[in-house]
């Protein structure tokens, strides 16, 4: 692997892999987290206008360019990043690339076509909500904070959506869209040297003049205290009852967050886990039972989720409040021998997922962005050496207390 930062300040990032594909991910700090100041759901409406016209092609041909050059391409916006990614034969690497260079650098934002991709995404935001667990998430993490941007969907809402100009458009693009805000990962069998060349020469022309400095970015408010206690909403058009409950981890440091993933695997991960066996496996309350970590920048959060019937609501709450209170006072949570292999467990896991090069390429670019370290995508799961069952046990009194709980019925 090999990094370099271009003249006029992009990241790129060269990972080589056998074979005769090529996979990349161009990336940038443009996320929801950056929306201070526009409309709610305004990085996600940028995501779709850079693809309705460039300088160069039309959007008919930009769709027939895709569908011919790509086995796979897609674009995708988090709250902390927006990115942009697609895999083809590495002989076709420089023809897609130059695609996405002029789809990135030379947007129009035709005024014909913007009133049809608002009427797409609100379209979006109605099929947003008809995943129930999702919806369950949304409201737990609208009621959870009163300030913090992941309150809101990521595509904003109806209101904020319809608010939306083309000259917000053009505004988030301008400040936001530039080569020092930008990062390109490359997985590829072509030669480091070749894909220098092509990547240098492609966006050399990105502007470098007049930028400024980004002053959003990293100054702005990503975290706050979550609001505790239990929330309800009932939706006539669903059956049972999904139950969230969340944590924030912001406070936690890296090294407490390995502590957390080593106690999840144990707690809420797999048909062993502590959440499977008293929730389902002794008291047959869910089908599906389950906990997951989110360490993203502006995000942060340790979460359970289940589903199962609305007059077990309160016994499932109950049992999960049971089985974190029983874990805070039992001091010795695990042996030296499960920690190990649960940190094996987890390892296996992150080779499996690094094993996709369009997989391997987005985690590269997005640690880049949100850490300034595409390194931090292999050292999370370095050796545990300083992990023990004391350090899990206080990483567990730190983490699990005042929770908000999000019932859906």
């Amino acid at each position: 692997m090999k990094s370099i930062v271009l003249e006029n300040g992009i990241k790129l990032i060269y990972k080589p892999i056998e074979g005769d594909i090529t996979s990349f991910c161009i990336g940038f700090n443009a996320g929801a987290l950056e929306e201070e100041g526009y409309p709610l759901g305004i990085a996600h409406a940028v995501e779709h206008m850079v693809f309705k016209e460039t300088k160069h092609r039309s959007e008919d041909e930009i769709n027939r360019l895709c569908d011919q050059i790509f086995g796979f391409q897609n674009a995708m916006t988090n709250y902390p990043y927006v990115v942009y990614y697609g895999t083809s034969l590495s002989e076709d690497f420089q023809v897609g690339l130059d695609l996405f260079s002029d789809i990135l650098i030379n947007p129009t934002f035709p005024v014909n076509g913007f009133n049809e991709e608002i009427a797409i995404i609100k379209e979006e935001l109605k099929e947003w909500k008809d995943d129930v667990y999702q919806s369950c998430e949304d409201e737990l993490l609208y009621n959870a904070f009163n300030t913090r941007r992941i309150k809101n969907l990521i595509i904003g809402t109806e209101d904020s959506v319809s608010s939306i100009t083309l000259d917000h458009i053009k505004s988030f693009y301008n400040e936001f869209y530039r080569p020092d805000n930008m990062v390109i990962t490359v997985v590829t069998s072509l030669d480091y040297d070749e894909v220098i060349e092509i990547v240098s020469r492609l966006f050399k022309d990105f502007r470098k003049e007049d930028m400024g400095d980004i002053e959003k970015i990293n100054h702005i408010k990503l975290y706050e205290e979550n609001n505790p206690g239990l929330f309800s909403k009932v939706r006539e058009d669903i059956n049972g009852a999904k139950i969230m409950v969340t944590y924030p981890l912001h406070h936690l440091n890296d090294e407490e967050i390995k502590a957390l993933e080593i106690f999840n695997h144990f707690f809420g991960v797999g048909t062993s886990s502590i959440l499977y066996n008293n929730i389902r496996t002794k008291n047959a309350l869910a089908y599906e039972v389950g906990s997951s970590i989110k360490n993203e920048r502006g995000i942060k959060l340790f979460s359970i989720h289940l589903g199962t019937s609305k007059d077990k609501v309160d016994k499932a709450i109950e049992i999960i409040n049971s089985s974190i209170e029983k874990v805070k006072n039992c001091s010795d949570l695990f042996t030296k021998d499960e920690i190990k292999n649960a940190f094996k467990s987890i390892k296996l896991k992150r080779e499996l997922r690094l094993e996709k090069s369009i997989q391997l390429a987005k985690d590269l670019t997005c640690y880049q962005l949100m850490y300034g370290s595409y390194n931090k995508v292999y050292e999370e799961v370095e050796s545990t050496n300083n992990i023990d069952s004391e350090f899990i046990y206080t990483v567990v009194h730190k983490v699990f207390n005042n929770p908000t709980i999000q019932i859906l019925s």
